[in-house]
């Protein structure tokens, strides 16, 4: 078989050597790019030919399964797949794995840590320090005693409840399938609207799809609690950004933080976030730590060790 690993997963030159060892072992080729393609027609080419590739979160075009009759599998090293051609893969028969779990901690701690920089106003407090001013007017606030609003109650969400319910927060979450385990936690379950109407927090924790695009936009924030925080570690589009910009205008919300866009960054100046007041932006990084790049990479080498030996995990 020939396979390519397409982009980095950031792990180093020995622990990926070590992991591939076994591709050259049983006879296979394996080429190795060890920068992200910088158009869809690098992509197509590096994928050209290709029995199976490992991509992480770069698009992958339509055309790199279409017009690649070698292609079998592809295999994902991320949780959500809505960058990959799902329909052109069904339609040719091609498999897709994907790394599901793999930075459930990482994604939770970041949307904690936003949480708290939220509440104590790090960006003021670090622009105060700069400007050679005091702590006047930096009054925060804590976690303990406020609801959080979990939209999204899977593996990462009650993830994120167990941080939050340690912290002292009541915890109510939104989600078509509740979990008992959710409930013997404390998670009290409700209806979308009734958990932003409820929510001093507000998180999200959804899969894209469908039944979730854009779904919260300008009436949903319009229920959520006047001074209220919303925070998306999930999918950009879930949300509505122009109307996620107009409520934090408009004063409604007394801040946000996003990682994730319509478009992976860098972002350009049509973004209505880059011009949001009061609002914490980060660069798609909440999957990203040390610890979760090598679950990761572990995953991913044992999705195509599992598809070489005609037994594949981790489906989508």
């Amino acid at each position: 078989m020939k396979i390519a690993l397409l982009e980095p997963l950031n792990v180093s030159e020995e622990m990926l050597r070590e992991m591939a060892a076994p591709v050259l072992e049983r006879g296979h080729e394996l080429t190795v790019y060890d920068t992200k393609a910088d158009s869809p027609q690098e992509v197509i080419r590096r994928a050209q030919g290709m029995d199976a590739v490992i991509i992480a979160n770069t698009p992958f075009p339509a055309e790199a399964v279409t017009e690649n009759p070698a292609l079998k599998y592809i295999d994902v090293a991320f949780t959500g797949v809505d960058h990959v051609p799902m329909e052109a893969c069904r339609a040719r028969g091609v498999l897709v794995s994907n790394a599901a779990n793999y930075s459930n901690q990482s994604v939770a701690e970041l949307t904690v840590g936003m949480a708290i920089a939220l509440l104590r106003r790090l960006p003021d407090c670090d622009a105060a320090v700069r400007a050679h001013q005091g702590s006047a007017g930096l009054i925060g606030r804590e976690i303990a005693e406020r609801t959080v609003g979990i939209v999204g109650l899977g593996r990462i969400g009650l993830r994120v409840a167990r941080l939050m319910l340690a912290f002292g927060a009541r915890v109510v979450a939104y989600d078509p399938k509740p979990m008992e385990q959710a409930r013997q936690l404390g998670v009290q379950y409700a209806s979308l609207c009734e958990v932003l109407e409820s929510s001093d927090i507000v998180t999200l924790h959804a899969p894209a799809c469908a039944q979730t695009h854009k779904m919260i936009g300008e009436a949903e924030l319009a229920q959520m609690k006047p001074g209220a925080l919303f925070i998306n570690c999930a999918r950009g589009a879930l949300v509505d950004s122009q109307a996620l910009c107009d409520a934090l205008r408009s004063g409604h919300l007394a801040g946000a933080a996003v990682d994730v866009y319509d478009r992976e960054p860098p972002l350009d100046d049509s973004e209505p976030l880059l011009h949001a007041p009061n609002i914490i932006l980060t660069p798609h990084i909440a999957f990203a730590s040390e610890e979760s790049m090598l679950r990761r990479a572990r995953i991913v080498f044992q999705n195509l060790y599992a598809w070489l030996d005609g037994e594949p995990i981790n489906l989508c």
